[in-house]
């Protein structure tokens, strides 16, 4: 009897446990984005894609670009990989990036919406708090990366973006 029990307690467990990914399913596919103000001041255009792999234990980013001008501060050559990942069953998402300019963020991830997500960095008092938004708006989706300097309250956006499912 007790061993129905213990098997009755771990099928609710496994029954009720929520999906962790389905807060992020919007983003999957290939996205079409172009820029369309920043502090960057570049003008940028191209494709973006979100797809499980590894048996769906990630959900990785890969970008392309198509064509940018931009100050010559600005890399129009960037090229960048973000994955997305649960550390432990239970745990909430976790993303880390990695880009061709040696820049690594570790992010936390959450969803204010059905259809948002909002990546967070941890904050340092050595440098910017980054932070990453999606949001889809009918068939548009539109992106922000924004930082937040040491002691400031509000956040500056360096690059945004929309774009159509491809």
């Amino acid at each position: 009897m007790n061993l129905a029990i213990l098997l009755s307690v771990l099928f609710f467990q496994q029954a009720a446990a929520p999906d962790p990914w389905q807060a992020v399913r919007f983003l999957e596919g290939t996205w079409n984005a172009k820029t369309s103000t920043g502090s960057a001041g570049a003008v940028a255009a191209g494709t973006y894609t979100f797809k499980r792999d590894l048996n769906g234990h990630v959900l990785i980013r890969t970008t392309e670009a198509a064509g940018c001008k931009g100050p010559a501060d600005f890399n129009c050559n960037h090229s960048d990989l973000l994955t997305i990942y649960q550390e432990a069953r239970g745990e909430p998402l976790q993303a880390i990036y990695f880009d061709n300019e040696g820049h690594v963020i570790r992010y936390r991830l959450s969803a204010p919406g059905e259809k948002s997500a909002v990546f967070l960095s941890d904050p340092t008092t050595q440098g910017p708090q980054y932070q990453l938004v999606y949001e889809l708006k009918s068939d548009v989706m539109n992106g922000k990366f924004q930082m937040r300097m040491p002691g400031k309250t509000q956040w500056t956006s360096y690059l945004e973006w929309s774009g159509t499912r491809k």
